[in-house]
């Protein structure tokens, strides 16, 4: 007994001399061990939490409503309708297969032989029907369904995207008024309006610019009279081959349809407004300064009508899939479209303020430091770019990066991805990412000389010659093919 009491003391004697700053040590040691035991302290506790990155890391970590038991489409093919904010829904489709490693049916060039029908060997890497499984195509082309099928997969998602022709007209002579010999020759939009045919001659290659483009980039005959019977047929035959059409000024619904009929996240269908135009400054009067475009750009309402009147066909196209558009919205429920649209515009304000410099505005190429991501410019109308944050970090610069490089720009990304042995084309520059990058891309030429016959370029440098299948009047009056 007396050995016990003793022994006590000398414990309590020996914690006593170990001091203040040592009995606190074994009180916090005691603590912290108890509240192991208890679960009070974790790690997330103990250490600062890592920022998470404003971009998700993977499908299942996105935006937006739950997609259900989907699973997302990885076939898919977009007839790039030109005018129609297509731009912007193929840098979608660029950035969704480039974060997931799929491959593209990309063009030998820049579109896939554009004005001719789609042919299938047009495809880079094609080999003979489904020898290479591709999952995206986008690019530029005048649709042909049967030869489509023999690159795409059976399973294949079929969309595109209309726009009221009128709008679309405007557009189309401010970007192709250099190239179009029908805009060339007008004064401005109203002076085409006002007699078309006055300047129109579907014999000239590139006049299809100005005249039922929709329904040419459909395939159809874009210069056949308009009937309803044809109007009609036209579009069954769209209806029977696309599983979507989009609306061009319903851009932010469109996105949100397109996304559940994909099974998407949220951020592969939030987007930046690629390939806006701006008009030109002053510059002595030329036609491209903003007071002559303005001009050459106003319609009456009277003019507005004739366009529609000689876009008829294209016109009955709008006007068929707007209606199925709104149907389809119906479908999908009012209010559960509203506040889809909502989230979809939220965080594009979040993405744009994480990404853009000048408060998320489109700039002037001239103003885009990086001048591997400066947007091609056409002739007569300025096209605006964006312009980077530059204190992002890498991974969050790269996925900013993808949302704003410009089509040409991509496409050879893409092209150097998925054919890494191919030399760069004469002329072409290679990026950082070691992509091989135009800096600046051809502009149309006209008349070049080939053999003493004029011929002409589109936009990125292919050789345009007239239309084998329409008779050219020679001096005498007679009609002869070429």
């Amino acid at each position: 007994m007396v050995f016990r009491r003793r022994a006590r003391r000398m414990r309590w004697l020996g914690c006593h001399r170990l001091g203040p700053i040592w009995k606190a040590l074994l009180v916090f040691v005691a603590i912290a061990f108890t509240g192991q035991l208890l679960g009070f302290f974790n790690k997330s506790w103990m250490q600062p939490e890592r920022p998470r990155s404003v971009f998700p890391l993977s499908s299942d970590d996105g935006h937006g409503s739950p997609m259900g038991p989907c699973r997302p489409h990885t076939h898919a093919m977009f007839l790039k309708t030109h005018k129609t904010a297509s731009s912007t829904v193929l840098n979608m489709l660029y950035r969704f297969g480039e974060e997931r490693s799929l491959r593209f049916a990309l063009p030998l060039g820049y579109q896939f032989g554009y004005p001719l029908l789609f042919n299938a060997h047009r495809v880079k890497g094609y080999r003979g029907p489904r020898m290479v499984e591709f999952n995206i195509m986008g690019n530029h082309m005048r649709f042909n369904k049967p030869e489509v099928e023999k690159v795409m997969p059976a399973d294949t998602f079929y969309f595109s995207i209309v726009r009221d022709p009128v709008e679309l007209a405007e557009s189309s002579y401010a970007y192709f008024k250099a190239v179009a010999p029908a805009f060339k020759r007008a004064k401005g939009l109203g002076d085409f309006a006002n007699d078309p045919r006055r300047y129109y001659d579907p014999r000239l290659r590139n006049n299809h610019y100005a005249r039922n483009l929709l329904w040419f980039d459909f395939g159809l005959d874009h210069n056949a009279n308009y009937t309803a019977a044809l109007a009609r047929r036209g579009e069954a035959e769209i209806r029977k081959s696309f599983n979507l059409i989009l609306v061009s000024e319903y851009f932010d619904q469109s996105m949100v349809l397109l996304r559940h009929a994909l099974c998407w996240p949220l951020d592969a269908v939030v987007s930046f407004s690629l390939n806006a135009r701006q008009p030109k400054p002053a510059a002595g009067g030329s036609w491209g300064s903003k007071a002559n475009l303005g001009a050459a750009l106003a319609l009456t309402d009277d003019q507005r009508l004739k366009l529609r009147e000689w876009n008829a066909l294209d016109w009955h196209l709008y006007q068929a899939f707007n209606r199925t558009f709104w149907e389809e919205v119906e479908r999908f429920g009012r209010a559960r479209m509203e506040a889809e649209v909502a989230l979809l515009r939220t965080r594009r304000d979040v993405l744009a303020r994480v990404c853009l410099r000048d408060g998320g505005k489109p700039v002037e190429a001239s103003r885009i430091r990086d001048k591997t991501i400066r947007p091609f410019q056409s002739g007569l109308v300025k096209i605006l770019g964006y312009e980077l944050h530059p204190s992002l970090d890498n991974s969050t610069r790269q996925a900013c990066l993808r949302m704003i490089r410009p089509e040409i720009q991509y496409k050879d990304l893409l092209d150097a991805q998925q054919f890494p042995r191919a030399q760069p084309p004469p002329g072409a520059a290679v990026a950082a990412g070691g992509a091989p990058i135009r800096r600046e891309p051809l502009a149309p030429k006209i008349g070049d000389q080939l053999g003493g016959n004029s011929i002409e370029r589109d936009w990125d440098g292919t050789r345009l010659g007239r239309n084998v299948s329409l008779p050219v009047r020679e001096r005498d009056g007679k009609d002869r093919f070429r």
